[in-house]
């Protein structure tokens, strides 16, 4: 039997959140954390899925796999039966978008096993069927920030997103050279644990409210969407208390106006700061999840320090840290049989 081995990353939100699904512009990059998927073709059309992590995600999670493949078959790919493993160290449901690499790993194995060429092309067609999969089936109401991100994402750079138009977002890669100049990015797994999934959730809530007009929503992401173009031209004069100020600034408009923020979450950006982070605002959708924090790299000891400390002293359960950096996207990492 024909078996192929695929990874696909995780991602985290730089700045720009809640705006892809409300014409706007987002700055993710692809991460080290992934999903694995392997997929085994079966003598049958039926499909098998397993994961190790399965009794962690959202008790619907198989309807992803089920849903990507839907999607390309529907594209007219000749998808036959599989059998897909999937390991993961992505954190489920925390923020750094697992159910995008949980799609996009399942594809891009697919792609490997029907010898489809991971151009740029079929990269965003592989995108887009990912999204409906999560969109469709799931009924997770996402942008289409997370897939690309997790299919188009290079090393060292994160990807400018542009939704103005939802059905081919412009993409523009950015270099991040942190490292290079002494700084780290410090991801803060606050172990709040979301689903977007819940139709009566308030991921669905907040895209009902910016598509009726809400004036606070509606703040917040034109609010955003100037933090954003902010954030490149801090990026590109290497103002990095600049861009610091942006993304403190963000949190505050995702706790005021936007309101998609919860006491940890806020615990761990004002206490990042006030140990001498750059900035640090809620990354991902909210209603918990992560932090991403900027900060001189002599200083991660300290911030992470203070913020478990923070929870200790509030009786929480501890977060849990990554040192994250850009990664490339999508990929097949073997073919055999």
């Amino acid at each position: 039997m024909v078996t192929v081995v695929a990874r696909a990353p995780g991602r985290v939100n730089l700045i720009g959140e809640h705006t892809d699904y409300n014409g706007g512009l987002c700055l993710p990059f692809a991460i080290r954390l992934a999903t694995t998927a392997r997929v085994t073709v079966r003598p049958d059309d039926a499909l098998r899925i397993a994961s190790r992590e399965a009794d962690d995600r959202d008790p619907h999670w198989r309807e992803y796999v089920v849903g990507v493949v839907e999607e390309l078959r529907r594209l007219g790919w000749e998808v036959p039966g599989l059998d897909i493993e999937l390991t993961s160290t992505v954190p489920l449901g925390g923020g750094l978008s697992s159910s995008a690499a949980l799609e996009c790993a399942v594809a891009t194995a697919i792609a490997g096993l029907l010898g489809v060429p991971l151009d740029d092309a079929a990269r965003r067609t592989l995108a887009a069927a990912c999204r409906r999969a999560e969109t469709d089936h799931v009924g997770a109401p996402t942008g289409g920030m997370d897939q690309l991100a997790s299919m188009l994402g290079a090393d060292g750079h994160a990807l400018l997103l542009d939704f103005a138009d939802p059905a081919a977002p412009a993409t523009t890669p950015v270099p991040l050279p942190v490292t290079e100049d002494g700084l780290a990015l410090l991801v803060t797994d606050t172990r709040v644990r979301h689903a977007l999934a819940a139709g009566d959730g308030g991921y669905a809530q907040r895209r009902r409210e910016c598509d009726a007009g809400d004036p606070r929503r509606l703040r917040h992401v034109q609010t955003e969407n100037d933090r954003v173009r902010a954030a490149i031209a801090a990026i590109t004069a290497r103002d990095w208390p600049g861009l610091g100020a942006l993304m403190t600034a963000s949190h505050a408009s995702l706790r005021d106006d936007y309101e998609v923020s919860v006491p940890q979450l806020d615990v761990a950006a004002g206490t990042a700061i006030g140990a001498g982070a750059l900035g640090s605002r809620m990354t991902g959708g909210g209603f918990g999840g992560c932090t991403i924090t900027l900060l001189r790299a002599e200083r991660v000891a300290a911030v992470r320090a203070a913020v478990d400390a923070a929870y200790r002293d509030r009786g929480w359960t501890a977060p849990v840290h990554h040192l994250v950096e850009p990664g490339p996207g999508a990929q097949v990492l073997s073919a055999a049989g």
